[in-house]
């Protein structure tokens, strides 16, 4: 059995696309996934299944969640050992740890095109730095996420790919439940 992380994109924000995580966990319980956990309410989800790809396990998930609640929800799914890497790979490291910002990673559903990044780059502020590697968008925050101009919807609409972003100490929780 695979360690995969499902994390949904956009539920459960200002009272719209609400899922019950518990309802959440039961609906990938009765797709035959073991050892299902949520970890709070904005969609991430930790579970084992069979050897499947990401993308098969994707869409399969997207279609599932729609037809139990009702509304389309994008779904990034990497395995526990991708995760993992994200951490690794963080550019950001010293000014973390020098209490320079909050770091944030966008997790995209596809590797983005050398243009688009290109012309994302160009784009770069005093206040706000990031780094897109691989199917990452690493985000580092000098004010707040909320002030950033680099938005999930942002960088969704400049990549032109499906995205969700999560704060690093969920992404740290979440390698954390993957590993065991």
């Amino acid at each position: 059995m695979a360690v995969y992380i499902a994390l949904l994109r956009g539920i459960n924000v200002s009272g719209q696309k609400l899922i019950k995580m518990d309802r959440l966990q039961r609906l990938f319980e009765a797709l035959s996934f073991q050892r299902v956990r949520t970890y709070i309410q904005s969609g991430n989800v930790v579970f084992e299944a069979e050897g499947q790809s990401t993308e098969s396990l994707s869409a399969k998930l997207q279609q599932q969640i729609g037809q139990e609640f009702g509304f389309d929800v994008p779904v990034i799914v990497r395995t526990a050992d991708e995760l993992e890497a994200v951490l690794e790979r963080n550019p950001f490291e010293e000014e973390v740890k020098k209490g320079e910002g909050k770091l944030y990673v966008t997790l995209l559903a596809d590797l983005p095109q050398a243009e688009a990044v290109a012309a994302l780059e160009s784009l770069q502020t005093e206040v706000d730095s990031f780094r897109v590697i691989g199917r990452e968008v690493y985000i580092l925050c000098r004010e707040s996420y909320g002030k950033s101009q680099f938005s999930n919807n942002f960088l969704e609409k400049k990549l032109k790919l499906a995205a969700t972003t999560r704060n690093w100490a969920t992404m740290n929780k979440l390698v954390q439940m993957g590993r065991g």
